[in-house]
């Protein structure tokens, strides 16, 4: 298995960062690679959301489940479809590392653990004499700008503002 684990500080206090985390629908707007969300359910644990994704000639619909919810702290979820990956969105209160002029501070951990080679061949219509091994060897090195991509502006739609974020890798393939 293979992890992936990130965090960066938002300026507001985990009250008021956790319902950006939690809004699935809304992740369309943080990544140029994540086309449509459909939502199975109310939002709370047990919803299905469908993910459809896509980059270079492939096009692919995730089914992530979420598994828990404890707002304003924690967020997990796991992937119901052709890939065995889970993961979590958690929020921690981490006030003494805002600014002077900044009232509080959170800091926003994403970790996804998963086994890339779990992927079901078959779900993706890959072109011609291409391999499930060729994807997962262009995909895995972009990942982490992608991850950056999506707190940086997930960030800006907290605080009101875009701003240059320090995205910290905790653990990384």
């Amino acid at each position: 298995m293979d992890k992936i684990l990130l965090s960066t500080l938002a300026y507001r206090s985990p009250e008021e960062v956790f319902p950006y985390v939690r809004s699935f629908t809304d992740y369309p707007r943080y990544t140029d690679h994540l086309k449509e969300v459909r939502v199975h359910g109310d939002g709370d644990a047990g919803s299905v959301y469908d993910l459809e994704l896509a980059w270079w000639k492939l096009s692919y619909t995730a089914r992530s489940q979420v598994t828990g919810i404890t707002p304003p702290n924690s967020l997990e979820w796991h992937l119901v479809n052709n890939l065995d990956a889970r993961g979590e969105w958690r929020v921690e209160a981490e006030p003494e590392s805002a600014p002077a002029d900044v009232e509080t501070a959170s800091r926003i951990y994403f970790e996804a653990v998963y086994d890339p080679h779990s992927a079901d061949e078959n779900a993706l219509s890959l072109p011609r004499f291409v391999s499930l091994d060729w994807v997962v060897k262009k995909v895995e090195p972009k990942l982490l700008d992608e991850a950056e991509a999506v707190v940086e502006r997930l960030v800006a739609d907290i605080e009101g503002r875009k701003r240059e974020i320090e995205l910290t890798v905790h653990e990384m393939p």
